[in-house]
C-alpha cells in the first residue's frame, strides 16, 4: 500500500468481508478511508453519489461538487479519522469506463519508436508537431491494477515474409499517465483549453499493454488494433485533478505554429514515473518532457465535435525522456530486443516472458520541494 499522507486523498472502490457490497474509498496514510460509510454524517446532501460503491455518479456532477467534497475530505482527515487496514480490503476498477482514447504525446518516444521502425527515414512524422496523434481503444478490457494479463496471440509477419498466427513473442509494456473525464458534454460540442479542468476528475497510471510484433503487421494503414486491444492496466487509486495543483508547470514549447484550438498550451505536470520489472527498476520517465498537455488532448479530442461521457478515460501515450534509462517501454530500453536488459536476479530481457511483473509507480513534485506518492498499477504476464 503506498502511503499517501493526507492531502493527496486519491479515490478508490473497495470491498471487505465485512461490508455488503463495493464502497467508495479515500486513501488516507496507508489506510482506506470507507466514504460510502462516512458521507450519510460528513456530506449529507451528497450521501446518494456514493452509495452504489463506485466513482461514477461524482464524475458526473461537476468541478463545484468536486472540489466541495475534496474539501470536506481535508478538514476531516485534519483530525484522527478512522481508517482501514488496505491489506483487509479488495480494490476494484473504481469508474466504469465510457470510452478510451490513448495518445502518442511524448516525442521523445515518437522519436525512438520512429528510429527503430523506420532508420533510414525522419523519425518523427509530420503531423506529430502539430496535433496530439491518439487512437480510441477498447474501454471492455481495461482493467485494475493486479489483474492478470494473458499474452495474447495474433498473425505476425518474419523478416522473410512469411505469415503465422499464435502468441506475441514481443510483449511489451507502455508507462502512461491517464486522465479520467468527469462531466460530459453534448455532442458537437468541444472543449476549448480554458475548460479543460470543468471536465478532468482526475489522474491514474497506466501500463498500456503492448504486443509488438502483432502490432507491426496490422498497424498499416488503420493504426493499433490486436496488437493493443487486449488488456490496459490502470491503477486502482484516482488522484483528484485539484490535488495536483501545486504540480504544474509550464511545457515544452512547440516546434511548430499550432492552431488556435490548442493555444494557450495548458499545464503540463511533473510527475516522475517507475518502472520495475520483477523487482528490478529499469526506467524512471519524467512526465514533465512530455510535448502535449492534457489540456491540449481532450482540446483536439473534442474539436470535431466527439460528446464526452462521465467516465471517458484518455492516457498520455508512452512516457519517455531524453536519456535511456527515462524511457517508458522495453522496445526503447531494449532496441527492439537487440540489447537486453539485465535483471537483479541475472535473467535478462528483450520483451517480457510469462510470470513477469511490471509495477509502475510515480510521484508528483510540488513548487515547494514535496513530493506526492500517486501509487502504481501492476500486471503479471499470466
Amino acid at each position: 500500500m503506498t502511503d499517501f499522507g493526507t492531502t493527496t486523498l486519491p479515490y478508490c472502490s473497495f470491498t471487505a468481508d465485512d461490508l455488503d457490497g463495493p464502497r467508495v474509498g479515500v486513501g488516507v496514510g496507508e489506510g482506506v478511508l470507507d466514504l460510502t460509510g462516512l458521507a450519510p454524517a460528513l456530506l449529507p446532501d451528497l450521501a446518494p453519489l456514493f452509495a452504489a460503491g463506485t466513482l461514477d455518479a461524482l464524475l458526473a456532477t461537476d468541478r463545484e461538487t468536486w472540489s466541495v467534497v475534496r474539501t470536506a475530505l481535508l478538514e476531516h482527515v485534519s483530525g484522527s479519522p478512522e481508517v482501514r487496514d488496505a491489506s483487509g480490503v479488495e480494490l476494484r476498477l473504481p469508474f466504469t469506463v465510457a470510452d478510451y482514447v490513448d495518445f502518442y504525446a511524448s516525442r521523445h518516444h515518437a522519436t525512438n519508436v520512429g528510429r527503430i521502425f523506420r532508420p533510414d527515414g525522419e523519425p518523427l512524422t509530420p503531423n506529430w508537431n502539430h496535433l496530439p496523434i491518439g487512437y480510441h481503444g477498447r474501454a471492455g478490457t481495461v482493467v485494475v491494477s493486479g489483474t492478470p494479463v494473458r499474452r495474447p496471440s495474433g498473425q505476425v509477419r518474419s523478416a522473410a515474409g512469411t505469415i503465422s498466427f499464435g502468441p506475441s513473442a514481443r510483449l511489451d509494456i507502455e508507462a502512461e499517465v491517464g486522465f479520467v473525464v468527469g462531466t460530459g458534454t453534448a455532442l458537437g460540442e468541444s472543449v476549448p483549453i480554458g475548460r479543460a479542468e470543468d471536465h478532468l476528475f482526475g489522474v491514474c497510471l497506466v501500463n498500456d499493454w503492448s504486443a509488438r510484433d502483432i502490432q507491426a503487421w496490422e498497424y498499416v494503414p488503420l493504426g493499433p488494433f490486436l496488437g493493443k486491444s487486449f488488456a490496459t492496466s490502470v491503477s486502482a487509486w484516482i488522484v483528484p485533478w485539484e490535488a495536483l495543483a501545486d504540480a504544474r508547470i509550464d511545457p515544452p514549447r512547440p516546434e511548430a505554429d499550432l492552431q488556435d484550438y490548442l493555444l494557450p498550451a495548458g499545464h503540463g505536470l511533473d510527475l516522475e514515473l517507475e518502472v520495475a520489472v520483477n523487482g528490478t527498476v529499469v526506467a524512471r520517465p519524467p512526465f514533465r518532457t512530455m510535448g502535449w498537455t492534457p489540456a491540449q488532448m481532450l482540446a483536439h479530442l473534442t474539436v470535431n465535435g466527439a460528446s464526452l461521457r462521465p467516465g471517458d478515460l484518455f492516457a498520455s501515450g508512452t512516457v519517455s525522456g531524453p536519456e535511456r534509462d527515462q524511457v517508458g517501454s522495453l522496445l526503447e530500453l531494449t532496441w527492439n530486443g537487440t540489447e537486453p536488459l539485465r535483471l537483479d536476479d541475472g535473467s535478462e530481457r528483450g520483451f517480457l516472458r510469462d510470470g513477469d511483473r511490471v509495477v509502475i509507480a510515480a510521484v508528483a513534485r510540488t513548487h515547494d520541494g514535496r513530493t506526492l506518492p500517486l501509487g502504481e498499477v501492476e500486471g503479471i504476464v499470466a
